[in-house]
């Protein structure tokens, strides 16, 4: 069965292209490792809540965009190998050099999960 890694990340909002640049570069990696599709997603309608929400999850900054993306993998033992593999591939160095402008790794969420319904395209 399928397997889906979710990512929520506060990103430079003039930084959108440079986002958008590292999001390709990466795919490409991803998909050598077998995953079957991506998606990115830059936040268009994403209100601040009152007790919790997508801006509050991150703690996003004024001058950010909260960013929604998802891997899909054929299962979770791919997944598995091919974070393994993240780290120990050299190539991760080229393809994000100034991540670190970008976005902020230590604000992102992410988690694995198991599909439980789906209807349509991955």
């Amino acid at each position: 069965m399928a397997y889906v890694q979710g990512f929520l990340a506060p990103v430079k909002t003039a930084k959108k292209a440079d986002y958008t640049q590292i999001a390709e570069k990466s795919w490409a990696l991803f998909k050598e490792y077998g995953a079957l599709s991506t998606c990115e997603a830059w936040g268009d309608s994403v209100p601040d809540g009152e007790v919790t929400s997508f801006p509050m999850a991150v703690k996003k900054e004024p001058d950010e965009t909260v960013v929604f993306s998802w891997i899909v993998w054929p299962d979770k033992d791919t997944c598995d190998a091919a974070i393994s593999r993240m780290q120990e591939d050299p190539r991760w160095e080229e393809v994000m050099p100034n991540a670190a402008e970008v976005f902020n790794l230590k604000r992102m969420i992410f988690g694995g999960f198991e599909p439980i319904f789906q209807d349509g395209p991955n």
